[in-house]
């Protein structure tokens, strides 16, 4: 039974204002393959998430997980638990 992998392209692909199409370009992949990756229709290969790690600045494990990231709310509640 496969494994959901989810992921933060989509909120790192718009916090920096670029298109499915600008980021595709950046990493060497379809246009396409990026929205696959966003709506979890498709699983990153090794290279692809190193890539994407590597364009966006930012460890594998903070692009991808096995379970699911938290929502801005619930990072907000704790933070005004644990100023």
């Amino acid at each position: 039974m496969p494994s959901e992998v989810h992921n933060r392209i989509a909120m790192l692909r718009t916090e920096r204002g670029l298109s499915r199409k600008e980021l595709a370009e950046a990493v060497n992949v379809n246009f396409q393959t990026i929205g696959y990756l966003e709506r979890g229709d498709f699983n990153a290969s090794l290279e692809l998430a190193l890539k994407l790690s590597d364009f966006f600045e930012v460890p594998v494990d903070f692009l991808f997980s096995l379970t699911p990231f938290p929502t801005l709310a619930e990072l907000a509640r704790q933070e005004k638990k644990n100023p």
